[in-house]
């Protein structure tokens, strides 16, 4: 077991900082002088204390637990090798699922140093990352996730009749008839038609201000897989004006068709007028039909630079002729978030459903809230 002095317990507490790290776990400097301080006030001789000391300072969701585990034990299974009394920290190579190439230095060559296989999805570290802190690659690498996501949406009841397969409903004349042709003229089995569902429409207004900056992207590369995923569904882009985006994110190219929607977007990442936006969406749009009916998600952090009472009353505009209204903060994932913003204060009132959408795990969340019905309204 290595020596409890406090140089040794801060390389031990930084060494297994950087393995989560590597593992795909978000560890800031802070919370990796944490885990030196609990190390230092327990120590490192039971396996137990050093493990729930690192779970408490390095891990901040549940869904990191088990990837926090699994490099747990590899580092543990190291530390406990190492000779008492000796002042460094022997290097662990980490290895994941997937790599196809040897553990080798910075120079190119093969290492030497004990490699540890650690278990993960890259996949689901990628749902669980804040678009905020998305790189470049891993935007690429999450279009394919963005792609499978399947936005169903909600059904309601159509004019039209289809065949009924039980043996109620309104009675089918034309295929009793045939039938009973084909049964020599006797009318053995009745037919039945009963009514049709038909996928309401969706509506989608994403927020492009500068508060929204972070979160964009990654919510407008979702309204383009909404968009090219199902029919029926429209997509506004608001920020100090409300831009129609729906045919530029038309495009089966996800890059052509967000930049096309950045350029018809004269506004992004500029100022916030919810409330001006909505009014010119229930006035053009969405009062005379567009709404009537549909699932209105508003993706916003709801900080409005207008004003808040006017953004309350087309809320409540919007809502009375809506089937649903959803609306995706990307803020709600903070543990200390409170609607405390005049702008989301004002509009909450007249929203059906209140859901995160700062990862690609929150959106998979949104993606069941707008296929649910929760009230029957037509």
């Amino acid at each position: 077991m290595p020596s409890t002095d406090a140089p040794q317990l801060d390389r031990l507490a930084v060494g297994f900082a950087r393995v989560l790290r590597g593992a795909g776990l978000d560890v800031p400097v802070g919370m990796t002088l944490l885990f030196a301080e609990a190390l230092g006030a327990l120590g490192i001789a039971r396996r137990d204390s050093v493990y729930w000391a690192g779970r408490s300072t390095l891990v901040r969701r549940p869904e990191d637990v088990e990837l926090y585990d699994r490099a747990f034990v590899a580092w543990w299974e190291q530390v406990r090798e190492v000779p008492l009394g000796t002042a460094t920290v022997q290097e662990i190579v980490v290895a994941f699922d997937g790599d196809d190439n040897e553990p080798s230095d910075d120079d190119g060559e093969p290492s030497d140093a004990p490699t540890f296989a650690v278990r993960y999805s890259r996949a689901e570290v990628l749902r669980q990352r804040d678009f905020a802190h998305y790189s470049p690659a891993e935007f690429a690498e999450s279009r394919r996730l963005m792609d499978d996501l399947r936005m169903t949406g909600a059904t309601r009841r159509s004019r039209r009749r289809r065949a009924s397969r039980r043996d109620r409903g309104r009675p089918d004349l034309r295929r009793t008839v045939r039938r009973a042709i084909r049964a020599g003229g006797e009318p053995i089995s009745r037919a039945y038609v009963e009514p049709a569902d038909r996928p309401r429409r969706l509506v989608l207004l994403c927020d492009v201000s500068g508060s929204m900056e972070a979160y964009a992207r990654g919510l407008v590369r979702f309204l383009h897989a909404a968009v090219v995923g199902r029919g029926r569904v429209e997509a506004f882009a608001i920020g100090t004006r409300l831009t129609r985006i729906t045919r530029e994110l038309s495009s089966r190219d996800p890059d052509a068709a967000i930049a096309a929607a950045a350029r018809r977007v004269t506004d992004w990442s500029g100022g916030t007028r919810l409330g001006e936006g909505l009014r010119q969406f229930n006035d053009e749009w969405g009062i005379r039909g567009m709404a009537r009916g549909a699932v209105v998600v508003i993706l916003s952090d709801g900080w409005d630079r207008g004003d808040p009472e006017l953004l309350g009353r087309e809320m409540e505009r919007l809502h009375r002729v809506a089937y649903k209204v959803v609306w995706v903060n990307p803020l709600k994932s903070s543990p200390n978030f409170a609607p405390l913003a005049r702008g989301m204060a004002a509009a909450l009132p007249h929203v059906d459903e209140f859901v995160e959408g700062h990862n690609l795990a929150s959106l998979e969340h949104l993606a069941r809230v707008v296929a649910g019905e929760r009230r029957e309204r037509v």
